[in-house]
């Protein structure tokens, strides 16, 4: 066979291999399942999902530490902390996932006073190792909350 024919059989061979698979990569999308919000008041007023699983990711919603249904934060803020921490694992466990499934947590809180206590019911929460963090200092965030924590998981 012919040096150029068969350099030009791999040049469209490899083409046609490029192809295939760039037309599969762009039709093949993993399933996902939307979690409802349930806390607080009613799931339907909320218009976002606690957390949405797309292939073995999950992605949480920003959860509180509110009481339900009309809001409002237990004191002292390491209460609150621990409140938001325990949503947050409900909803993991509404997935058959845990807190040790999160890799990523990223906390708002409006007062950076409020990191210590935080802190303290973060590291009660989690064993090690623990996952990424950003403590970021926000403007106010809704029902007066302090903390706003959302996350993202990853099935083993």
């Amino acid at each position: 066979m012919n040096t150029t024919l068969l350099a030009f059989a791999i040049v469209v061979a490899v083409g046609c291999a490029f192809a295939l698979g760039w037309t599969l990569a762009r039709r093949w999308r993993p399933a996902r399942r939307h979690l409802a919000m349930t806390s607080p008041g009613d799931p339907k007023q909320w218009p976002f999902s606690a957390a949405v699983e797309v292939g073995e990711t999950v992605y949480l919603a920003g959860h509180l530490g509110v009481v339900p249904p009309g809001g409002g934060t237990p004191d002292p803020p390491e209460v609150e902390a621990e409140k938001v921490l325990q949503s947050m694992r409900d909803t993991l466990q509404r997935l058959g996932m845990g807190l040790d499934d999160l890799v990523f947590v990223q906390v708002f809180c409006p007062d950076v006073s409020h990191f210590g206590p935080f802190d303290q019911a973060y590291r009660r929460a989690f064993g090690h190792p623990m996952p990424a963090r950003a403590f970021i200092g926000s403007g106010p965030l809704l029902f007066g909350a302090r903390f706003e924590v959302q996350g993202i998981a990853v099935r083993r």
